[in-house]
Formats: structure tokens, C-alpha cells, sequence
């Protein structure tokens, strides 16, 4: 069995579940501790970013992390799955919508709003997936949950009798762009459903930076696949990064809490928490760094006590 550590960036191609992309890459690099970072349809196509070896303990962090998506939908229909895999359970012949009323309808989406998720979707009700409730003929009640639409850029217009609009969506963990094409339908007062989606980011990964089942195969027969694997640190790009004295490194190594004045900010363009809150008294999550750039783990500042503690320590290679 080989033993990699790091986050594979596959493209995840279309037919596919999340668990199957999984299990076929346990079989092409031969190993089993493989986790993905968040599920996506069997249609839908795109970053699955999978977490190898004990980069596996960061599976949590990347979910948490916004994900970057580009969909399509149409007006004039609307399927009980809320894409072209399901029903049709309403259709009209016209629909009579032009591109700044859509546009208008998409721009309204942009921040805080509530989604109720689909039937056909892996969400738990009283210990069941609601898809298998859908495939029994149920419907049940759904607790509605707030997601983010940080952005939303329209990318095309197609009119027609049933007109079709692209666009990009950067969102919140959680978020349901089968739904939300739903939902931009419903401020339009027609029925709608998706008819593509591409997930073009994942924690921070973008789509040219996935490797095929294909190019799997060959530079696991190269013995190149290595180089290719996202170090788990590089992949939490979202938390800001500090560095430990090297007079208290040892202790933070044995899961020690030290004093946050034994660490200092690293400026990281890239992290969504800023370096600055050290000083404000709450900086929540962080990674942090050793001497010669050494990551020893994720680590957070103690509420009660003030002090740094750890909350998962990766001993050194």
C-alpha cells in the first residue's frame, strides 16, 4: 500500500458520485485513507478536491470553505429533482423574459438568503437521506437554512421560447445551485431548472489545477502522482498563518498551549481571516509554522485562558 499525504485535485467527470470517485482512486494509487471534500451530484462535473493519507484530518476545514460554481438554466420548466434528471411536474409554452429582467432577478440573489433544501438531496430527516424518501414517493418538510451568494456574474444569454441564462456563482458550504436556479425562477414568477453545472473551485482549488482518472493512472505508473499532491497546509489557504519562537516549538509539537506572545503573523494575501485580529484578542483558527518553515498544525487562541492551544498537531515527516 503506498502512504501519500496531501489533496488530490480531481476532475470529477459526469456519472459519477462522490463515493465513486473516491473508490476509483483508491484503486488507482492503491491506498485506502481517501476522503473527499464535498459531495456533488452524479451530473455534475468539476473539482473534487480528495484529501490522501492523514490529510484526511483537514477534510472539515476544506468543506467549510466557499466553492465556486458555473450553471446554466432554463426558463419554462420546472422537474421535481430541480434539474433535467427528474419529472417534469410543470411546463408552460412561452416564456416571455427579457436579459436585464433576468439579470435584475440574479443580482437579487447576491448575499444572505434562505434555501429550502430538495427532496433529492443527501440531507438527513429523522435519520433517512431525503433522496431516499423522493425515490418512495415522499415529500416531507424541510427546515429552511441560510447559505451566502458572495458573487454572481451572468456569463450568457440564450432567448428563445425557453429562454436559458449562464452564469458564475461564488457561495457558502451548503448552498444548492440546483435550488437557487429554482428560486431565480420563482422571483420571476415562471418555472425554471438547471440544466448544467460545473463546480470550477474548492477550497481554493481551481478546475485547471485537476487531474483526470487518465492522468491519474499515468503518473501513478511514472511514479510522478507526488508531485502533483496539494500539501495539506497549502490547501487550507483560508487561515492565516503564524510562526512559533523556536525557544517553544518543541512544546507545541507535544500539544502544549503557550502564550500568544511567543507567535508572530505571517502576511498571507490569501487568508480570509486577517493577521491584525492577534491583536483584537481572537484570531480563531490558524496554522502554525516552525523553524525553516516547518507546518506543526492548526491551532487556535483558548477563550478562557488567552493562550494558544492546539487543535490538531501534524508531527513532522
Amino acid at each position: 500500500m503506498n502512504q501519500f499525504d496531501g489533496v488530490l485535485a480531481v476532475h470529477k467527470p459526469a456519472g459519477f458520485t462522490s463515493h465513486d470517485v473516491v473508490a476509483k482512486v483508491r484503486r488507482l494509487v492503491r491506498m485506502k485513507r481517501i476522503g473527499h471534500t464535498g459531495t456533488l451530484d452524479p451530473a455534475v462535473t468539476g473539482v473534487l478536491p480528495l484529501c490522501l493519507g492523514r490529510s484526511t484530518r483537514i477534510v472539515e476545514y476544506l468543506q467549510e470553505m466557499p466553492k465556486e460554481y458555473e450553471a446554466t438554466l432554463r426558463f419554462g420548466i420546472a422537474t421535481d429533482t430541480e434539474d433535467l434528471t427528474g419529472e417534469i411536474i410543470e411546463q408552460v409554452d412561452e416564456v416571455q423574459l427579457t436579459e436585464e429582467q433576468v439579470h435584475t432577478a440574479l443580482q437579487s440573489m447576491i448575499g444572505t438568503i434562505s434555501q429550502v433544501p430538495p427532496m433529492y438531496s443527501a440531507v438527513k430527516v429523522d435519520g433517512k437521506r431525503l433522496y431516499e424518501l423522493a425515490r418512495e414517493g415522499k415529500t416531507v418538510e424541510r427546515k429552511a437554512r441560510e447559505v451566502t451568494i458572495y458573487s454572481l456574474e451572468m456569463t450568457g444569454w440564450k432567448p428563445g421560447t425557453h429562454p436559458e441564462v449562464s452564469f458564475r456563482v461564488l457561495c457558502s458550504k451548503g448552498t444548492y445551485i440546483r435550488t437557487l436556479c429554482v428560486d431565480v425562477g420563482r422571483a420571476l414568477h415562471v418555472p425554471s431548472t438547471m440544466v448544467e453545472l460545473v463546480r470550477t473551485q474548492s477550497a481554493g482549488i481551481r478546475l485547471d489545477q485537476c487531474l483526470t482518472f487518465e492522468q491519474i493512472e499515468a503518473l501513478m505508473e511514472t511514479g510522478e502522482l507526488e508531485q502533483h499532491l496539494i500539501p495539506a497546509d497549502q490547501a487550507m489557504s483560508g487561515l492565516p498563518s503564524f510562526t512559533v519562537d523556536e525557544a517553544l516549538y518543541r512544546s507545541t509539537l507535544q500539544g502544549k498551549k503557550i502564550d500568544k506572545r511567543y507567535i508572530h503573523p505571517v502576511e498571507d494575501a490569501s487568508a480570509t481571516v486577517t493577521n491584525q485580529q492577534l491583536d483584537k484578542g481572537s484570531i480563531g483558527l490558524f496554522k502554525l509554522y516552525g523553524p525553516e518553515e516547518i507546518f506543526i498544525g492548526i491551532f487556535r487562541e483558548d477563550e478562557q485562558t488567552g493562550q494558544i492551544a492546539p487543535v490538531k498537531v501534524f508531527l513532522p515527516a
